[in-house]
């Protein structure tokens, strides 16, 4: 008996690079906007994410997007796919 094993396809998110200093590591600043429930006002929301970057290749200002991956730290698990 064989099963089917169908694993969630990863996310996906856009941000800005805002910091480059580690080795291998970007850090990535992802906004969103978020509505409050009750007024319906609008509001920018930031995150930052660190990701793995193997060749050192992205620099400060550019825009790209990140992917979920396996853990390789304890605070990294996204990777660096291409820049915008």
């Amino acid at each position: 008996m064989f099963y089917v094993v169908r694993h969630m396809p990863k996310k996906k998110l856009k941000g800005t690079v805002v910091s480059n200093k580690m080795e291998k590591t970007v850090v990535v600043e992802v906004e969103r906007i978020k509505e409050d429930p009750k007024y319906k006002k609008r509001y920018q929301v930031h995150k930052k994410y660190k990701a793995h970057d193997e060749e050192g290749e992205y620099k400060i200002g550019d825009r790209v997007v990140i992917e979920e991956s396996r853990p390789m730290s304890k605070d990294k698990k996204w990777k660096v796919i291409k820049k915008l």
